[in-house]
């Protein structure tokens, strides 16, 4: 899978595998299964929606600071090691 934005497309493809609840009181949870902590609440489902996005993207942040193994979603590992190009002077 070619991609121009690895974090946006892997946010996008954790987003696409999220699974939402209507609790008792009328209120939205939020829970993305393959990324273990990421969960989040809401008013509404559009309310709760964003607040996982929100979420996801720090999970995303510390899990990458802090060197932790993210899980592949969507195909694409954030755990390899960046491959670095010669960059010539001029």
């Amino acid at each position: 899978m070619a991609s121009r934005y690895v974090l946006s497309d892997y946010v996008d493809q954790a987003m696409a595998e999220a699974v939402y609840d209507k609790l008792e009181d009328g209120t939205f949870a939020g829970r993305i299964p393959s990324c273990k902590g990421v969960v989040a609440f809401g008013m509404t489902l559009r309310e709760c929606e964003e607040e996982l996005r929100s979420t996801l993207e720090d999970w995303i942040l510390i899990g990458l600071k802090l060197g932790h193994s993210l899980p592949v979603v969507g195909g694409i590992d954030l755990n390899r090691e960046p491959v670095r190009e010669q960059v010539d002077t001029v």
